[in-house]
């Protein structure tokens, strides 16, 4: 006689059949499912030689190795600290050379060339020609980094703790600001050749550092 289960019965399989008997004869228990802990309950320490599973939402545990450990977090707007390579106290000088140069050289040529011609108010206008677009020099100095001389030579002028420009304003303001470099026997031009950050008294003043392009 054949049972339901028999295959040739012709019947199919009762799904809702017991387990077949083991070697003891006892049916085969299911497997129990693992234990949950109840709400609000931590999860209980895992097997010994097991990983610990993930918190919620697969983030390490509190104390665990973060991402980047050992490495300091950015807070909320943190800016880093910018490195610079100064520079020299000879460029410095050779830029400012450069920009007297190209204002100041042809305007005095001009002005001498007026004057002997017996035409003195044009030698004067020329000069204050001369003053303006030395102002708009430094003015674009400051607004961009580098005046004509700065450019040529290869240095900028920014704000130490930013390393952005310092500003076209600011630019003209730092110029007369060379003025305490000049009061102690012009000591404040020399300063940058001993100075770590290669800066005048008139730097200090403003916040500002002139480096390498």
């Amino acid at each position: 006689m054949s049972t339901p289960s028999d295959p040739g019965s012709g019947q199919q399989p009762d799904p809702w059949a017991a387990p077949p008997a083991d070697a003891s004869g006892q049916g085969a228990p299911p497997p129990m499912p693992p234990e949950q802990p109840a709400y609000g309950q931590p999860a209980p320490p895992p097997a010994y030689g097991q990983p610990a599973p993930p918190a919620y939402g697969g983030q390490p545990p509190y104390g665990g190795p973060q991402p980047g450990y050992g490495q300091p977090a950015p807070g909320y707007g943190y800016q880093p600290v910018p490195t610079y390579t100064y520079a020299s106290w000879g460029k410095r000088v050779l830029s400012a050379l450069i920009d007297g140069f190209i204002i100041f050289i042809p305007a005095v040529i001009l002005a001498v060339i007026f004057i002997a011609v017996k035409v003195p108010a044009v030698a004067i206008l020329i000069y204050i020609a001369a003053v303006f677009v030395s102002f708009y020099n430094v003015y674009q100095g400051g607004a961009t980094g580098q005046s004509w001389g700065k450019k040529i030579i290869g240095i900028r002028l920014l704000a130490e703790g930013t390393g952005q420009p310092i500003g076209g304003w600011l630019g003209i303001l730092r110029a007369f600001a060379h003025i305490i470099d000049g009061i102690p026997c012009y000591i404040g031009y020399l300063w940058p050749l001993w100075d770590a950050k290669k800066q005048t008294f008139a730097d200090k003043v403003m916040g500002s550092v002139v480096i390498d392009a």
